[in-house]
């Protein structure tokens, strides 16, 4: 273990950053107070992407968030993709850093999803080696997502939420807890999210995600739902932030919405409806 720079986020809205949402983020940003950008988009060099972020970081504390680590991948962590995270984080010099517990690569591969994990020891210790990997080369903490699931693991030996722990105590990682993957993984495996709720490790959370799923169908005509961050965010998905507040207190609370973008003033809204949240557990 090691001193590294941890999530400083403020206890506000966020909104993942979109371009076309660069005017009306800094002339009309109601209650936001960070964004987010995802870290692939930005590793390369200059160009108007970096100048524009350069410009919003000057404003808004900065969430940078990764999708291609394959943090549970079973090979080793692609050294050129870390080196390229960190000249990103020293650059941006954001005040959060997170993944995905997932997998999206495979030797030479490169999948264009992230993929569960079984919930086993061996698990355990390749997702932690690869977290304290990650976190002594950016010298900060990182925070760990937990995934959306439309299947389980016979060979899982533990839940979720045991996992989870488990990372937190060998790593010293933060979490990110993601309440619609919560919602969507409760449906499709026909699990409580009130008690995933109950047991998760709060006081490790350093942020809380929202997002819009779809909803479909199996085979056998149950209900099957889709992460797609593509459209509002769903009633249930709120009430279940709600209860999730009352457990955790307000914490940085993000809006993901990264297919169909809306314009500014629907993205806008959803963000009062989160600012809304926060006020009434704080009061």
């Amino acid at each position: 273990m090691f001193d590294f720079v941890k999530d400083g986020l403020p206890a506000r809205p966020g909104v993942g950053y979109k371009p076309q949402h660069f005017k009306s983020l800094l002339d009309d940003p109601g209650p936001v107070g960070w964004i987010e950008i995802h870290a692939e988009n930005y590793m390369g060099a200059g160009g108007r992407p970096r100048a524009q972020l350069k410009h919003l970081a000057e404003r808004f504390p900065v969430s940078v968030h990764g999708v291609g680590l394959s943090i549970g991948g079973e090979g080793r962590l692609d050294p050129d993709h870390l080196a390229r995270l960190k000249d990103l984080c020293d650059w941006v010099e954001p005040a959060s850093f997170s993944e995905h517990l997932a997998w999206s690569s495979h030797e030479s591969a490169f999948l264009n999803d992230l993929l569960p994990l079984p919930y086993t020891e061996a698990t355990l210790t390749r997702v932690a080696d690869h977290i304290d990997e990650v976190q002594e080369v950016l010298g900060r903490r990182m925070l760990l997502e937990n995934p959306s699931s439309y299947l389980a693991f016979a060979e899982s030996t533990m839940s979720e939420t045991d996992f989870l722990r488990g990372v937190v105590a060998r790593t010293g990682c933060g979490l990110l807890l993601d309440v619609n993957n919560v919602f969507v993984s409760a449906t499709n495996l026909h699990t409580s999210p009130q008690d995933y709720i109950a047991d998760f490790l709060m006081d490790e959370v350093g942020e809380i995600h929202l997002g819009g799923h779809d909803e479909d169908e199996d085979d056998h005509g149950a209900p099957l739902l889709i992460d797609s961050h593509g459209r509002e965010v769903a009633d249930p998905v709120w009430a279940l932030l709600d209860l999730t507040l009352v457990r955790s207190g307000p914490r940085p609370l993000l809006i993901e919405w990264d297919t169909d973008v809306p314009d500014w003033p629907v993205l806008r809204a959803e963000t009062e409806r989160a600012d809304a949240a926060l006020h009434l557990v704080a009061a």
